[in-house]
């Protein structure tokens, strides 16, 4: 992979271990979830070593990953934080876009969050994410605070994936599934 000057390599090490999971989940029949690459173009090529050392990205992309777990259809993108809360401006209008038109075509779509300052991972739903995101776009606050993120939905290392967010997935589609049903 070429490396450039940029800020898009922030994450990666979040990144190789969502993928080594999806490895392990591809391996075991539990899913098939596929990185999106992001489409750059080179500006700048050291003919040496044949390294990207200048880009920009070509295009907004839509969300870190996609794919299918058990006929469930999945979108989610990666963040991580040093803060106490997540960013608002770590979102873009083009991802709550995608992943709301995701989740009207009955796709489950969220954001996988690492907490540097607790070490912890979480997965945010879309619901979630949306509520806070429409509160920022109308002048309010500009971050999701830590203690937003439900702690049903934390996401631990287990049987060989380092970040096992399936657990944290069948809990969510469970409770979704009783509260559709509640009612």
């Amino acid at each position: 992979m070429g490396y450039w000057n940029t800020r898009g390599l922030r994450g990666s090490t979040l990144e190789e271990l969502i993928n080594y999971t999806n490895e392990s989940y591809r391996a075991k029949g539990l899913a098939v979830i596929q990185k999106v690459p992001t489409p750059i173009k080179p500006i700048q090529i050291d003919q040496k070593s044949r390294t990207i050392t200048l880009a920009y990205f070509d295009q907004k992309s839509t969300v870190d990953y996609i794919g299918v777990v058990q006929s469930i259809p999945i979108c989610f993108d990666a963040k991580e934080t040093s803060k106490k809360s997540l960013p608002i401006q770590n979102i873009h209008p083009h991802q709550i876009l995608f992943m709301e038109d995701f989740q009207k075509q009955e796709g489950v779509a969220f954001l996988l969050v690492y907490f540097i300052e607790y070490n912890q991972y979480f997965m945010l739903p879309f619901e979630i994410l949306k509520k806070y995101w429409d509160r920022a776009q109308e002048g309010g606050r500009k971050s999701i605070p830590y203690d937003a993120f439900p702690k049903d939905l934390e996401i631990y290392s287990k049987g060989g994936a380092y970040i096992h967010y399936l657990e944290a997935l069948n809990t969510y589609l469970v409770r979704k599934k009783y509260d559709r049903n509640k009612y």
